[in-house]
């Protein structure tokens, strides 16, 4: 068995925490600290990369034995600060060419939940025609996935740290789902709630599980603020959990955190809760 606490499951997001290592060599660090599932950002550079790339990422994971549970659609260049292009009319094609291959991972590791940045507001871009690219994205994606059951994920993401990103609270995402839902009559997108985030933005974590906690697909958890892992804030995370758990949630919390130190030592919150 893998991380626990308070009934839940815990995952490491690759992309933030281990980086001191190689993309490759950080599911078997996770491994090594406790963890049997994972999630990553999307891990190349282009929509669509080299197939040995592929490859190459799934080999790491079946070799640390570790589960994939969550993977992002291609987000643009999210190092030099892109966060998302699901709703930029001219990524459309780069948007819908990575899909296949976050579909041909997803049968190859059973990963089923994706998510898909929205995409920061642009110059010269009229804000209706960017939603309506977003939300025939969203559809499209979420059709692909909805062959082998996957769920497609929408977050808000913190004011003033991730550009004009339009989704800032729940309520935000929500409508975007429902907008979605009601045009193109899909069922498979969630709410992917993360402490930081909404605490961030003012949203309560604890209130957005107490509406909404049938239509959260996922859960990431950082500190706010700073970011880093659960003790170096001001989060309750012990309040967090037993709200989780107390609303039958059943999937895998993912630490999504800049650690305060090396990768490895910055899981003793966790250890002191389990």
């Amino acid at each position: 068995m893998g991380a626990t606490s308070h009934g839940l499951r815990f995952a490491v997001n690759l992309s933030i925490l281990f980086t001191e290592l190689p993309l490759l060599d950080r599911p078997a660090a996770a491994r090594a600290a406790g963890f049997d599932a994972v999630e990553a950002w999307w891990p190349f550079p282009e929509p669509v990369p080299p197939a040995a790339d592929v490859d190459a990422f799934v080999a790491a994971l079946e070799d640390a034995d570790v589960a994939l549970i969550g993977l992002n659609f291609y987000a643009g260049d999210m190092p030099g600060g892109d966060r998302g292009v699901a709703s930029w009319p001219d990524r459309v094609d780069d948007f819908r060419a990575s899909v296949p291959v976050l579909t041909d991972i997803a049968r190859r590791t059973g990963c089923r939940g994706f998510n898909a940045l929205y995409g920061q507001r642009l110059d010269g871009v009229d804000p209706v025609v960017a939603d309506d690219t977003a939300a025939a994205n969203l559809a499209f994606a979420a059709d692909a996935v909805a062959e082998f059951g996957g769920t497609v994920l929408v977050e808000p993401l913190t004011k003033g740290e991730n550009g004009a990103y339009p989704l800032l609270t729940s309520a935000d995402v929500l409508g975007v789902i429902d907008r979605v839902a009601a045009e193109h009559g899909t069922s498979n997108l969630r709410l992917l709630l993360d402490t930081y985030h909404l605490t961030r933005n003012g949203d309560d974590p604890l209130a957005v599980i107490g509406a909404h906690a049938g239509r959260i697909g996922h859960v990431q958890i950082a500190d706010a603020p700073g970011r880093g892992q659960p003790g170096t804030g001001e989060i309750d995370f012990g309040a967090v959990f037993a709200a989780l758990r107390d609303h039958a949630y059943a999937g895998h919390v993912a630490c999504e955190y800049k650690p305060v130190g090396p990768s490895a030592e910055s899981f003793e919150w966790l250890r002191e809760m389990s």
